[in-house]
């Protein structure tokens, strides 16, 4: 749920990995991963997520639908 929601987001701004991956302050292999669900979102990283898209880190999770 989380990896299709932070593409989601993405995709909705029209921003390509690279540059969530440079306001984030990690490597677009990391982010294409996260998005993949290849591997976990640290927790501190759920926070930067939720800043940059504008949304809550419940929403992030999948714990409510409401941004």
């Amino acid at each position: 749920m989380v990896f299709s929601r932070i593409r989601d987001l993405r995709e909705d701004k029209d921003w390509t990995q690279e540059y969530v991956a440079e306001q984030l302050g990690i490597k677009q292999t990391t982010y294409s991963k996260y998005e993949l669900g290849k591997i976990n979102v640290p927790a501190e990283m759920f926070m930067k997520l939720a800043d940059l898209y504008g949304v809550s880190v419940d929403y992030l999770m999948g714990r409510t639908d409401r941004r």
